[in-house]
């Protein structure tokens, strides 16, 4: 038995994590399962299985009878405790009842195995700290280099959700759903009504729904939400989300405040769209997180169909005028989170952020249909009307805005005043 201990405890000071003290124990033990009592919620949670939340009364009361008793045998199982300082931790669950060697042996191993379980949790604790402090840095520096919101809204949100993973998370900016792009659950809408400037965070009575307001300067900007069906939010938790909605509310109004200084460097005067420096930082951005997302993503190019016609016939202040009305028919289309901008000239670039190619096709077919029933009425009170011819592809490949470019050419070789779609032998 001498023997057997030494081996248990040198292969116990390997075990770096919980499934490897389980591993371990698995080889002297029937072991079923490691319960650890949890005090921020009252509860146990299963130590080998990222800490799930236990529902079972029958072990709450096995646990709450451990107190007293070291041992407790059901008819299928044996429950074993673990201590720290005369306090129970928890309780070691096994497959089958336990005879007398094997409990023996428990009684000189436990202290070691509880220690080893001990110091596991305030290894994860110490590196969760750690991890969460470096998170709010990085929210912090976001701003650094990104001043746009749908770019800096999704890597908060994958920043959050490794604090809280075993919960969805939510980020609303003005009661809107900005990522990630669907929430079913109507109580989180009704919930968000009422949040104001002045709001604490909100828990549901069960503490399965969190709603965590993003303030900054006397501004609600929006708010964080998590929910699960299974667990609550324990109260680090809660403290953690706290401290990162918190940092993420001043971050986004920096950007905000950033963004509203750099718009008349960053738009094109004419049409109000991104210019193509802008638009060209966008497309790094957008391709980057779809890269990194694995979402989709597509483009479309278009072009005003003989535009030069137009300026050749009615003057450069009618040319404008038609790039003013062509621009605004197609932002009226578009979501808020689509991107466009002047790629040059007549020509535009937009982005169709979590969009299949079959979407953008309909997308562009309906830009086309728009721009074509709109009459502009020039300064000596003609009507005219202009069409745009539209290419559009998928996010593959670095080149993809290249690709609409080469669809838009096929459609205006092929009569204008259409949509093609990018296929590989153009």
């Amino acid at each position: 038995m001498i023997d057997n201990l030494k081996q248990i405890f040198s292969f116990l000071d390997n075990a770096y994590n919980a499934q490897g003290i389980v591993s371990v124990l698995e080889e002297v033990f029937p072991l079923n399962a490691i319960y650890i009592y949890d005090s921020t919620t009252d509860s146990l949670r299963d130590f080998s299985k990222s800490w799930m939340f236990i529902k079972s009364k029958e072990l709450a009361e096995i646990f709450e009878n451990l107190e007293n008793e070291k041992y407790i045998t059901t008819k299928t199982k044996a429950y074993y405790a673990l201590y720290n300082n005369q306090k129970i931790i928890g309780m070691l669950e096994f497959s089958e009842k336990l005879h007398s060697k094997l409990l023996e042996f428990l009684e000189l191993s436990g202290f070691c195995i509880s220690l080893k379980i001990q110091n596991i949790i305030l290894s994860e604790r110490m590196q969760k700290n750690i991890d969460f402090h470096d998170s709010m840095k990085n929210i912090a520096k976001i701003i650094e280099t990104q001043y746009e919101t749908n770019y800096i809204i999704p890597i908060i949100g994958e920043m959050i959700d490794k604090f809280v993973s075993d919960h969805l998370v939510y980020i609303f900016i003005n009661n809107e759903l900005v990522w990630p792009s669907s929430c079913k659950d109507p109580k989180i809408f009704e919930l968000i009504k009422c949040l104001n400037n002045k709001s604490e965070y909100i828990l549901t009575p069960d503490k399965k729904i969190g709603l965590f307001p993003m303030i900054s300067e006397n501004k609600l900007l929006g708010c964080i939400v998590t929910k699960s069906t299974d667990n609550i939010l324990s109260e680090k938790e809660i403290e953690y989300l706290e401290q990162l909605s918190n940092q993420s509310a001043t971050t986004l109004n920096r950007a905000n405040v950033y963004a509203e200084i750099l718009k008349h460097a960053t738009l094109d005067a004419l049409t109000g769209f991104y210019n193509r420096r802008q638009l060209e930082e966008r497309i790094k951005q957008e391709a980057s997180s779809a890269k990194r997302q694995h979402r989709s993503l597509c483009a479309i190019m278009t072009d005003i169909d003989y535009f030069k016609k137009v300026n050749d016939t009615y003057g450069h202040a009618t040319g404008d005028l038609v790039l003013k009305t062509v621009s605004r028919e197609i932002k009226n289309q578009l979501r808020d989170y689509d991107v466009a901008g002047r790629y040059g000239g007549e020509e535009f670039v937009i982005l169709l952020p979590f969009t299949k190619l079959e979407e953008a096709k309909m997308v562009a077919e309906r830009l086309r249909k728009a721009v074509e029933a709109k009459k502009i009425e020039t300064s000596d009170k003609k009507l005219i009307n202009v069409t745009i011819s539209l290419g559009v592809a998928e996010y593959k490949e670095k080149d993809f805005i290249e690709n609409a470019d080469k669809a838009l050419y096929k459609a205006k070789e092929s009569g204008r005043n259409k949509v093609i779609v990018y296929e590989s032998n153009m």
